[in-house]
């Protein structure tokens, strides 16, 4: 049986591939060619087609690195083709395995109509169904020569990856630009063989596979293989029979859905993503024209933004078709965000601008949130999902872990707060399915609720670099419906499937905590720049919303609504999930630095004239306080004369020793060696010492970073096996700073680099702060600092969005082992009952922690991730000037611990004026935090504030508002009302002394809109 197996199925496939696809295009006619190569960047299709084009000869090379090419395309339909489907067959030097990573081109009308795009597996341009034999045929392709940088494994380094660096050599040959008439017949014949050919490989040996490998060999003996036309409908109506055997009613179903994942930007720029949206979008509309069944959904409103600016035709037909529900907005966010690095405040604006844009566009909002490829996902997230209004979750991306297999498909997700989602991972592991036999057969075998539930999710396409759904994948969609020994496929809307499974799956399995990716570990590090301009921008935007919602209710500023979304939507899209991980290219980044600068230098434009309108034309200095915790008495969103600050403490007492220095504030006493080593960091109220004995901390090491794949993303767990301790000093000096600080300056050389670090202790402070500047020349290493601590935590504690997470620091078992590199946000806490240290940063995001015990004494070390080398895709990561600020908080807990990241990250301004102001709101509560004070985003005037317990513990407190209110209600993430939530008065509050009395839940994050009287 195995050897006539084996005959069988070599047949069919060497038929299939050299004798009946062949014969799918039986006739040809050679087109007539014109190009124009453009010198610089994309032009409107409109000024393309006036062009002067100069003729071409298919077989030429062309186009250089990232460069556009338009050819004028021109031919006539032979008479004799009367009556039959005509398509036009481009090849623009395609290398069929590789869709959405090399040249691709879009098919304009002379008339402005955009046709659909052309790639390595949608080659082809309708002509006419049935031609009238003689009609002209023109149309102008759009031709991108974008490098291929994904052609060598493993990945090498490059200089393609950026327009500036990139070759000027053509890069593509052109294949054959012809008209040809397309064989109905014979390509429904092939698909035919496909299916049952894939479809047998995945079944067991039995009748059903024996009949189709019959089946198969008697199609065959009917073809004759010099007569494929003639005779391909007689070969199908052998294989009809076996094509209608239907499903059994246990078959697993497969909610199908047309699908192309485009990254915003990865190994290509955000402009060429801009014209990747438009090609897949064409195509995906012509398919929804041509099969009544199929449904497209596509995530990303920054995406159908893209459209309505720079195709508005387009974007017209896509209107209509989410009109007529074909085409479907999926995800509610603004891009397909990373999740774990991002501020809460940020992931709550993903939803709220990506939810507006669909509701304003589309007159609908997302149910669900789609994110198939960021790089693991925040434990906080399904409150925040919950409270942006979803109802449901999926992803992909956790069955690429290197170590454990996730347990669940379908399950409900439990975070930080309590809050559970519905989630779903397709079991076929792919969020670029084709439908392929081995695809649908492993949904089957895999799904891990299959007692429970029917069936999974299938997204259907081409994606990362788009291309989305071919025709080919549709019409086995169709095969597939209902086949003997195969999955049922439908297209189906994930809402739809979402509320199916929650029918069969009343009370799901629950997965607690974090979704953490067991790869891609170092994108919590690569490309510092970017999370440095990611950290700063969401601070100075949340700022600079305060300033300007006070200035507008005190003195009528005119709040500046549009340019602050603008900056939002800016800052949302470099957090998408290959940009804010450091994993684009060179190009990319480039930019990013360059718009993280201008969107800084604008935010602080708003604050500064927000500032003007508030304080007034004075000589007077105030300090204000844009953070969330009080600062030197200065309350959040407030204002104090300088003149009437009072002193944190005495001047720090520091001195030289012959063994090195030793700084002390009465609060803490620092003890740091000749060469700017941590000996000893000790609490003065209890004598404990942060430092483990004979050990140091500040340390940085420096190790070999060379992981088995990936190379920006990932970094594997031997990276520790080799490490070189930075223990050397070229210089270190003491002085003291004019407000009594001690400042102990460090400088080093290493390999190729240099640093200097500035460690300074302040009076009042429990923390040592350390601003490092690195002129880092390495290449691929990883530069890491040690603080080894004489703490016995069994955990560490890591603030993530609107809260902190914790992660065990034991390997009892492999998910924790595979935990060797981890995410935070401002700060990470060490601590046992009764004392604790934590490290506090402004721009780091890694950090891993072991624990190592001597003597029975535990020292539990953490290190914080400062800087990488990767060579792909940008050979020059982080070469440069680079900067930390980071510090380490002796005796701290989770209060102080999260008083002291806010701080870090939102410095106080000192700005001069004639009169202060009171804060528009204060809180009061232990553990409640203020996250943002705006006004709303319907432009009513009203004011969004936004708050949190931090603590993890539930807590109560209340909200004073320094402002005439007509009532405050509690609203969503998208600010919209909620049903039966609390509504207060402005009687009731004038009955309670203006204040809103709150009662929160751990890690609650509400969200209170205030009507203001007029």
């Amino acid at each position: 049986m195995h050897d006539d197996t084996a005959l069988s199925t070599a047949r069919a496939r060497r038929v299939l591939d050299e004798r009946i696809l062949p014969a799918i295009y039986p006739f040809r006619a050679a087109l007539e060619v014109a190009s124009h190569q453009l010198p610089a960047e994309p032009i409107d299709p409109a000024e393309a087609m006036g062009l002067g084009y100069a003729p071409y000869s298919v077989g030429t090379p062309w186009g250089p690195a990232w460069g556009t090419t338009w050819f004028r395309v021109r031919g006539e339909v032979p008479a004799d083709w009367a009556g039959k489907r005509v398509e036009a067959l481009i090849d623009l030097g395609f290398d069929p395995s590789m869709t959405g990573f090399q040249c691709e081109g879009l098919v304009h009308r002379r008339d402005g109509h955009t046709v659909k795009s052309i790639n390595p597996r949608n080659q082809w341009v309708p002509v006419a169904e049935s031609a009238e034999g003689g009609e002209s045929v023109e149309f102008f392709i759009e031709a991108a020569s974008n490098p291929v940088l994904l052609e060598h494994h493993p990945f090498l380094p490059t200089d393609e990856g950026d327009i500036l660096t990139s070759s000027p050599r053509p890069l593509y040959t052109t294949g054959a630009m012809d008209l040809a008439v397309r064989d109905t017949a014979v390509y429904e014949l092939s698909l035919d063989i496909e299916v049952l050919l894939e479809l047998q490989a995945e079944l067991p040996e039995g009748p059903r596979r024996a009949r189709i490998l019959q089946g198969l060999d008697d199609a065959l003996d009917v073809l004759d293989l010099t007569r494929i036309g003639a005779t391909s409908a007689a070969a199908r109506a052998v294989l009809a029979p076996i094509l209608a055997q239907p499903a059994g009613a246990s078959a697993h179903r497969l909610a199908a859905i047309g699908h192309a994942h485009i990254d915003s930007a990865w190994l290509w720029p955000i402009r060429e993503t801009v014209r990747k949206v438009a090609r897949t979008t064409s195509s995906m509309l012509e398919l929804l024209d041509a099969d009544p069944e199929f449904i497209y959904g596509m995530s990303s409103a920054q995406q159908y933004k893209w459209l309505k600016e720079h195709r508005p035709t387009l974007f017209g037909r896509v209107k209509q078709a989410v009109s007529d529900s074909r085409f479907v907005p999926l995800g509610g966010m603004w891009v397909e965000s990373d999740t774990v690095m991002p501020s809460g405040e940020s992931l709550v604006r993903q939803f709220l601008h990506g939810q507006r844009f669909f509701e304003e566009e589309f007159g609908i909002t997302c149910h669900g949130a789609w994110l198939p490829d960021s790089f693991g996902y925040s434990p906080a997230l399904p409150q925040i999902m919950r409270r942006a209004g979803l109802d449901w979750f999926f992803t992909q991306k956790i069955s690429w872990n290197q170590t454990n297999i996730f347990p669940h498909h379908s399950f409900d997700w439990e975070g930080i707060d309590g809050s559970r989602i519905p989630t779903h991972f397709p079991p076929m592991d792919t969020y670029n399915s084709q439908l392929s036999g081995h695809e649908v057969a492993l949904a089957s075998r895999q799904f891990r609720e299959s007692r429970r539930a029917t069936g999974s999710i299938a997204p259907v396409g081409w994606g990362d670099g788009g291309g989305g759904t071919t025709r080919e994948m549709a019409d086995k969609a169709r095969r597939l419906a209902n086949l003997e020994g195969s999955a049922r496929v439908e297209w189906e809307h994930p809402d739809a499937f979402f509320k199916r499974t929650g029918t069969e799956m009343p009370d799901p399995p629950v997965w607690v905590g974090e979704l953490y990716l067991e790869l891609h570990r170092a994108t919590l590090t690569s490309q510092h720049r970017t999370k440095e301009g990611n950290r700063r921008s969401e601070h100075l935007l949340v700022e600079a919303e305060l300033w300007a919602a006070t200035a507008a209710v005190r003195t009528g500023f005119g709040y500046p609504h549009q340019e602050l979304d603008a900056l939002w939507e800016s800052v949302l899209l470099h957090q998408f999930h290959d940009i804010l991980p450091g994993t684009s290219i060179a190009w990319v980044h480039r930019e990013v630095v360059a718009e993280y600068e201008r969107i800084i230098a604008t935010a602080e434009s708003i604050i500064a004239a927000a500032h003007a309108s508030l304080l007034g034309s004075g000589a007077t200095y105030f300090v204000l306080n844009p953070a969330a915790s009080t600062r030197n008495g200065v309350p959040p969103g407030g204002s104090l004369p300088l003149s009437g600050l009072g002193t944190p403490g005495p001047a720090v007492d520091a001195r030289q020793q012959p063994e090195g220095f030793e700084l002390d504030n009465g609060l803490i006493a620092i003890r740091i060696t000749s060469n700017g080593l941590i000996s000893s960091a000790i609490d003065l109220s209890t004598g404990r010492d942060a430092i483990a004995p004979g050990q140091h901390g500040n340390l940085l090491q420096l190790h070999q970073d060379f992981p088995n794949k990936w190379d920006a993303w990932d970094v594997d767990a031997f990276y520790r096996n080799r490490a070189t301790d930075l223990r050397d000093v070229d210089a270190i000096s003491l002085s003291t700073d004019p407000d009594g600080s001690a400042r102990l300056t460090v400088a080093r050389s290493f390999s190729n680099s240099t640093l200097t670090q500035e460690l300074v202790l302040c009076p009042g402070s429990r923390m040592l702060k350390i601003v490092q500047h690195t002129n880092w020349r390495e290449t691929e290493k990883f530069l890491k600092v040690s603080f080894p601590l004489d703490i016995r935590a069994e955990q560490s504690i890591a603030e993530t969005q609107f809260g902190y997470h914790r992660r065990p620091t034991h390997v009892n078992t492999s998910w924790e082992a595979a935990k060797f590199e981890t995410s935070m946000h401002r700060f990470v806490l060490l601590e046992e009952p009764g004392f604790g240290a934590a490290l506090i940063n402004d721009s780091i995001y890694g950090f891993d922690v072991t624990r190592e015990v001597e003597n029975a004494r535990t020292t539990t070390t953490a290190r914080l991730s400062l800087l990488r080398a990767p060579r792909f895709p940008d050979p020059h990561t982080d070469q440069g000037e680079q900067t930390h600020r980071y510090g380490l908080l002796v005796g701290a807990d989770t209060a102080s611990a999260t008083e002291a990241g806010i701080l870090m990250n939102a410095a106080q301004r000192v700005v001069c004026g004639a009169h202060g102001f009171d804060p528009l709101v204060d809180l009061q509560g232990e553990g409640l935090l203020l996250s943002v004070v705006k006004l709303a985003a319907d432009r009513s005037g009203d004011v969004i504030v936004r708050l949190y317990e931090s603590l993890g513990r539930r807590a109560s407190g209340t909200l004073g508002i320094n402002a005439d209110v007509e009532s405050v209600s509690t609203v969503s993430l998208l600010e919209d009302p909620l049903s039966g939530a609390p509504h207060t008065s402005a009687d009731l509050l004038d009955r309670i002394d203006g204040r809103v009395e709150l009662a929160l839940g751990a890690f609650e994050v509400r969200t209170l809109r205030l009507r203001l009287s007029t």
